[in-house]
């Protein structure tokens, strides 16, 4: 999903530029939210499992491989605002220590990995949440429906990316059949991963997950609720 140098006009390349310094900006003010002395070092954590992982290929097919994007991750463990946080870090690592994307497509991997991935699973984990049963053990499977989901979603907008300044003679039919159908793929294998770590975390110590918490937050209220009642 690195999209590297060139491979988008310049104008295209400073709009997503513009784009993720923006989202950037406002997940530093919703970080504050999300973090307190418990969790702030799952952060950390977090960005450094990425960063590992995003440097590990496996193949999904004729000679083609993938490597995990980490935003539904992310997203499960330490909330959309501070994953967001934690994505564009490591792609800015991998920009200027690995060339991994490049400098000038920066902010069009923020936009696709960093934003569009967390937004994205977010919005699976937390829509399902608000109509299943409040119950921990479901965060995993839905940390893992939401990297499914969020990884072709973020392959099809850059196929948008593409079709309003794509700079390399790549036909745009092709190339959406070839982006959605290896990220299909690609979000197969990043659920799995997902699920597996979530489903660790959860099992230990559900109190730092920020899905979890929310979930753990319903049910406290409702067992509170009794002993705060004073007999008449």
């Amino acid at each position: 999903m690195h999209v590297p140098d060139g491979f988008l006009d310049v104008p295209t390349s400073v709009t997503t530029g513009v784009v993720a310094a923006a989202a950037v900006g406002v997940a530093l003010r919703g970080a504050r939210r999300e973090l307190d002395d418990r969790t702030a070092p799952l952060a950390g954590l977090v960005a450094t499992f990425v960063f590992a992982a995003q440097m590990i290929n496996f193949p999904v097919g004729a000679g083609t491989s993938g490597h995990l994007m980490g935003g539904a991750l992310a997203a499960v463990l330490v909330g959309p605002w501070t994953g967001i946080l934690c994505l564009s870090v490591v792609l800015l690592v991998q920009a200027l220590l690995f060339a991994d994307g490049g400098i000038t497509a920066l902010g069009t991997n923020v936009v696709l990995i960093g934003v569009v991935g967390v937004v994205v699973a977010t919005l699976v984990v937390r829509g399902l949440q608000a109509v299943l049963p409040k119950r921990v053990g479901l965060v995993a499977p839905l940390a893992a429906l939401g990297a499914l989901i969020s990884v072709p979603v973020a392959s099809l907008v850059f196929v948008g990316l593409y079709a309003v300044g794509g700079a390399a003679p790549v036909p745009l039919d092709d190339l959406t059949t070839a982006m959605l159908g290896w990220h299909t793929l690609i979000g197969l294998g990043e659920a799995v991963v997902t699920g597996m770590v979530v489903g660790s975390i959860v099992g230990v110590r559900p109190d730092l997950v920020h899905a979890a918490r929310r979930v753990l937050g319903t049910r406290t209220v409702e067992l509170r609720t009794p002993a705060t009642e004073v007999p008449a």
